[in-house]
């Protein structure tokens, strides 16, 4: 479609093959514009995969595009994404913001002072099961809630990454967990953290209102373990989220919401700014961890 928007993918690892290049390339809201990653031959390969062009020098993707979608580790992406804000250029983010939180405050703060359009990757949010979740949960005057994410993602497989293997679950499946309580249950105000990032973490969230929420992330378990899940508690009754509802439409959904922000339609709620605000929560909880 000629008005769809040109959108560059930075990063080319399993992730950006498995979802983000052919979710961008599939429109109609967006074409995928070409393709930059560190390596070379796999920004070639991926690209080549979905008939785009690849990039030697990421300034010339930022020229063939008008937004970039990021698929690259914390630490990258917090450099690079403040180059792509700087260039004009609306941002698509993957979560976390960062790898720490002054790196999450430096490319909400780019990104505010360019006045660019950004929306976080918080995947689970855009999906038709959560969204009505989320509208149950509204009529139940909630007080409460407990939420559980594991995963065997440490012991091996395309996601044991360095960064995934030095932070662990806190980076990795806290920002889902915490951005749902906190959707569910109101501003998170307050967390209490113990336990270990390559282990088992456990977070209770004080929310404004008064409402309270346990959390519970892990990366080290075996096998399959459960679907991770949410339970919201109030005078109305209670509500649960279970990830095997979530369906395969929240991505598709994610793009094109984006999309219709860059062509000027409603702001994205999960901004680069709710980003760092979900980021500030999780330093807060690791800081409490590193200091035992």
């Amino acid at each position: 479609m000629s008005d769809s928007v040109a959108v560059g993918l930075v990063g080319a690892g399993p992730w950006a093959g498995m979802v983000h290049a052919p979710a961008l390339a599939a429109g109609p809201a967006t074409r995928l514009a070409g393709v930059w990653a560190r390596r070379a031959e796999a920004s070639a390969r991926l690209a080549g995969e979905h008939g785009a062009p690849s990039f030697e020098r990421i300034e010339e993707l930022f020229d063939a595009c008008e937004a970039v979608a990021f698929c690259v580790p914390p630490d990258v992406q917090a450099d690079l994404a403040t180059r792509a804000a700087r260039a004009g250029k609306a941002v698509l983010l993957e979560k976390p913001l960062a790898m720490d939180l002054d790196g999450a405050r430096r490319v909400a703060g780019a990104i505010a002072e360019a006045g660019v359009v950004s929306q976080m990757v918080f995947t689970l949010r855009y999906s038709r099961a959560a969204r009505d979740f989320l509208r149950r949960v509204r009529a139940l005057e909630p007080f409460g809630g407990y939420g559980s994410f594991v995963s065997s993602g440490l012991s091996g497989g395309p996601f044991a990454t360095p960064w995934r293997l030095e932070k662990g679950a806190l980076l990795d499946l806290g920002p889902h967990i915490v951005d749902l309580l906190d959707a569910s249950l109101g501003r998170v105000a307050g967390v209490r953290a113990q336990g270990d990032p390559l282990g088992w973490v456990a977070l209770t969230l004080e929310h404004e209102g008064g409402a309270l929420s346990q959390a519970s992330v892990s990366m080290a378990g075996a096998g399959e373990p459960p679907p991770a899940h949410i339970e919201v508690y109030g005078r109305g009754g209670h509500a649960r989220l279970d990830w095997s509802q979530l369906g395969d439409d929240a991505f598709a959904t994610m793009v094109a919401e984006f999309a219709a922000a860059v062509r000027g339609g409603p702001a994205a709620l999960l901004d680069a700014a709710h980003g760092l605000r979900i980021q500030e929560v999780l330093a807060s909880a690791d800081e409490q961890l590193r200091a035992g």
